[in-house]
């Protein structure tokens, strides 16, 4: 899985950007499931619809997904030196850490993680951005908390933009949630598109 997405991740940047009079600015997106299409078709899901419509505006920047159902902090970090060094990008977005909360994995864990990724990238002077990911309360207030602290903590430290949940409104509305009750379905897309289209314009310099 991971190969064709791989491949399709520098063909549909090519593509979009021959769709451009000037290049714009690359954001790769390095995420789990939420950003993978899961349970529907890639073109239903928010990465590829907001592609979409940041080329039929002439955007200022695109998107590159590199997302993977299942992935992990540690997989992330595994994964993104060979995409680095493979394609330029001017931005990285993170939205993982959502599998490793549900698994119960060691908060420094994932912390060390993020901060790992962060830092490569910042070598390659990628701007990151991280996403706020929050989990159900399965595992109890203290774990839920130091979880939800280990984000704020990460983009403080690195001094990088955190930005919110894009499924903190939605998950909380059966019916634009999947029958797993964790992932959103083809109704809750284009509100996703708006949610990340308002937050990325915001922090990508036109």
């Amino acid at each position: 899985m991971f190969i064709v997405s791989f491949g399709l991740l520098f063909i549909n940047a090519s593509q979009a950007q021959d769709h451009y009079t000037s290049k714009p600015a690359s954001i790769l997106i390095l995420g789990d499931s939420l950003s993978a299409s899961f349970g529907m078709k890639e073109n239903q899901g928010w990465v590829f619809r907001l592609n979409q419509t940041l080329q039929q505006e002439n955007a200022a920047y695109i998107l590159l997904n590199a997302s993977i159902s299942g992935e992990t902090t540690s997989g992330g970090l595994s994964r993104l030196p060979r995409i680095l060094a493979k394609q330029n990008i001017d931005y990285l977005l993170i939205e993982l850490g959502g599998n490793d909360g549900l698994r119960g994995f060691a908060p420094t864990l994932i912390k060390n993680n993020l901060l790992q990724i962060i830092s490569l990238a910042q070598q390659k002077n990628v701007k990151v951005l991280l996403m706020d990911i929050k989990i159900p309360p399965n595992y109890g207030a203290r774990y839920n908390k130091l979880f939800n602290q280990t984000f704020t903590t990460v983009a403080k430290q690195s001094n990088i933009t955190l930005l919110p949940f894009f499924m903190e409104h939605i998950a909380i509305k059966p019916e634009l949630m999947q029958t797993d009750g964790i992932h959103p379905n083809v109704i809750a897309q284009p509100l996703i598109v708006e949610f990340m289209k308002q937050q990325l314009n915001i922090f990508i310099a036109p």
